[in-house]
Formats: C-alpha cells, sequence, structure tokens
C-alpha cells in the first residue's frame, strides 16, 4: 500500500507530530493526498524547544492552520522516571494516550505515527506501545525507507529532508538511573549552545556528573580547533567532560 492508497481509505487522520524528517513528510503527504490530517505536537521536557520551532516552521510552510499543541509531563509517571528498558513503553502510552484522547475530542479516531522502513522494530518497546493503541504507521507499510524518505522530502521542498535524526532528551540518560527534570534542562541547553555553534548530528551524554560528547568525524577538526570554547561552554552544566572517540 502506497500513501496515495493510505490516505484514500482513511482521509481524515490525527499525527504524532515531532517535526522531523518522517513526521513532516508524512503531513505533507496527507495534505497532498486531500486528507483531513491534523497534526499534534507533544511539548514537555523530552522535546527541546528548537524541536517546537521546527514544527511551527513547518506548519508555517504548509499552510497549517490546525496544529494542536499537547502538553504532556511523562516524568509525573513514575515508572518512566525510573528509566528502566521499559521506560519508553509507558511514555509512549502517555503521550500517544494523550494525543488519542484530544483527537478524540476534536473528531479524529485515526491516529499515525511516522515510525518507517528503516526503523529497528525488534527492540522498540515504544512501537509496542503503538501497535497495543492501534496507531498506524503509514510510512511502515508504505515500505518507506529513511533515505527515500529524505528523498521525497528534498523533492517536496521540505527543509527537513536533511535534518539529523533526533532521539528525545531522555536517551542521553543512562538506563536504570532515575530522570530529573533538572539533569534533561542542562542537556538541554549545553546542546543548544553546541547547536548555535555550527555542530549538527551530535548527541551529549549524562555520565553521573560528566558530560560525553558523542559527534560525526567530519566534526572533530573544528571541535578541536574550539576546543577551549566548548571546553567552557559545557563546564557550565557538567563537572566534568568526556569526548567519544567512537564513531556514531
Amino acid at each position: 500500500m502506497d500513501l496515495q492508497e493510505f490516505f484514500a481509505q482513511h482521509p481524515k487522520v490525527a499525527l504524532g507530530f515531532s517535526g522531523g524528517v518522517d513526521s513532516s513528510y508524512l503531513l505533507y503527504a496527507g495534505i497532498k493526498y486531500g486528507a483531513d490530517i491534523k497534526p499534534y505536537f507533544v511539548k514537555g521536557p523530552f522535546q527541546p524547544e528548537f524541536e517546537r520551532q521546527d514544527v511551527l516552521k513547518m506548519a508555517e510552510l504548509l499552510h497549517i492552520d490546525n496544529l494542536a499543541i499537547v502538553e504532556a509531563n511523562p516524568l509525573t509517571d513514575e515508572r518512566v522516571v525510573q528509566n528502566d528498558q521499559l521506560r519508553c513503553y509507558y511514555c509512549k502510552q502517555r503521550v500517544f494516550g494523550l494525543i488519542k484522547e484530544q483527537a478524540a475530542r476534536d473528531g479524529y479516531k485515526v491516529l499515525i505515527d511516522g515510525t518507517n522502513a528503516s526503523d529497528d522494530l525488534a527492540d522498540r518497546p515504544g512501537f509496542k506501545a503503538l501497535q497495543e493503541m492501534q496507531v498506524l504507521s503509514p510510512l511502515l507499510q508504505a515500505g518507506l525507507t529513511k533515505m527515500e524518505i529524505r528523498r521525497h522530502s528534498q523533492e517536496a521542498g521540505l527543509f527537513t529532508w536533511d535534518k539529523p535524526s533526533y532521539a528525545c532528551l531522555a536517551t542521553r540518560i543512562p538506563t536504570g538511573y532515575p530522570l530529573e527534570l533538572s539533569t534533561l534542562r542542562k542537556v538541554e541547553r549545553a546542546e543548544a549552545a553546541l547547536r548555535e555553534m555550527g555542530y549538527s548530528d551530535f548527541r551529549i551524554r549524562v555520565l553521573d556528573k560528566a558530560a560525553k560528547l558523542q559527534l560525526k568525524p567530519q566534526q572533530m577538526e573544528k571541535l578541536l580547533q574550539e576546543r577551549e570554547k566548548v571546553k567552557n561552554l559545557l563546564l557550565q552544566e557538567f563537572e566534568d567532560i568526556y569526548l567519544d572517540l567512537k564513531e556514531r
């Protein structure tokens, strides 16, 4: 089933919209094929501000006037805070549960997300939660890979076509270490500062009170040239800094 066929069969859908490559292309495709598609962006402690800005930018680009922003705080769920192997499962339950409730009130009974054919679903507790809630994944059903979605997005003129993949801020904390809002905020501020310096497609992982910086090899020379500035920037948030030399 391709996307045109999907939207012909599901002409009215709610979309869990992150502002990333996949959900942005899905939103574009829904509009292109004439669907009544309403995007829902969830704002909470796991989503950095730049994601909200990208959502607003994409809504403007696609002339979306029905964007809904749903406030959610998964940290009120102790199972999420514990940050065990099922953290993503509990978080998706909560977040998409809120979207589903709001969408139903808005008259949208079908909920879709941006899971695609390149996603490794073998160890994805979050995807299991989506399946249990009967969330549909049109990109996956259409067999579209990440590379194909990027190509189609570029052809469509979407600025997200080359946007780096982004995992929520909770993934910066090692499994088994409780999630704290103060730590998430430190990561968000540090990553935002590095982004302003021109770094992209990188991560800051938390190791107790230290930061482990992961970035692409092609940005290593830039980092070494700006070593002192980066060091001073990260020391504003963390007590120590490590550089991960393994390729991401």
